[in-house]
């Protein structure tokens, strides 16, 4: 994958949309059912070289590049450290889970058989969402430590929610991982956050014109 800013603001875009989809489940029970079928595709978009093509197009990610600009400038509004905690927390994993070829091999593996399942049924169905809970659980919460994911305890209690929870927080290792290749680091969002906002400007321009 190019390693250009253009990429890397379209992962970086990716896992904040993820984040914020977490979230917006957590608290309210419900989020974008757009975005969330977007994002859960990501996982299987196995042969995709661009972040367009893992999410269909940049316009998918809007509200994620839209987060870019109000999580990284120094404005009069704090950014929102839920969505800021759950995106580092998915980095963090990421990295971990790139030096464990047994657990990358689970997930493969994993996501493969998921495959199968979108054959018969749709990719947001309950079944594949479910699956893919389980392998959330069975790979990366393995890795520790876990993400503590905040919010309504009934809704976190709640089976269903509690399972498109966890495939939120594995495609946002999905977009970990697109961060990564694109030449994403800690150091590029710690330093490279004007670059990031410009280009996350730029896009959202282009998407509005």
């Amino acid at each position: 994958m190019d390693r250009s800013d253009h990429n890397r603001t379209l992962a970086l875009a990716a896992l904040f949309q993820c984040a914020s989809l977490v979230k917006d489940l957590a608290w309210r029970g419900s989020c974008d059912d757009y975005e969330f079928e977007v994002l859960v595709g990501s996982l299987f978009a196995f042969d995709a070289d661009t972040p367009e093509a893992v999410y269909r197009e940049a316009v998918s990610l809007r509200s994620g590049l839209e987060r870019i600009e109000s999580q990284l400038q120094n404005g009069s509004k704090p950014p929102d450290m839920e969505i800021t905690r759950y995106a580092i927390g998915l980095i963090f994993l990421e990295r971990k889970l790139q030096k464990r070829d047994d657990m990358l091999q689970k997930l493969t593996d994993g996501l493969q058989g998921a495959q199968r399942q979108i054959d018969y049924f749709h990719i947001t169905h309950e079944s594949v969402i479910a699956r893919l809970a389980e392998i959330y659980k069975e790979t990366i919460s393995e890795l520790g430590p876990r993400i503590i994911v905040q919010g309504e305890q009934n809704n976190l209690s709640n089976p269903d929610t509690a399972a498109r929870i966890r495939a939120l927080l594995l495609a946002g290792i999905r977009a970990a991982v697109l961060w990564r290749q694109a030449g994403g680091s800690r150091w590029k969002l710690l330093f490279g956050r004007k670059r990031l906002i410009r280009e996350a400007h730029d896009i959202l321009n282009r998407l509005n014109t």
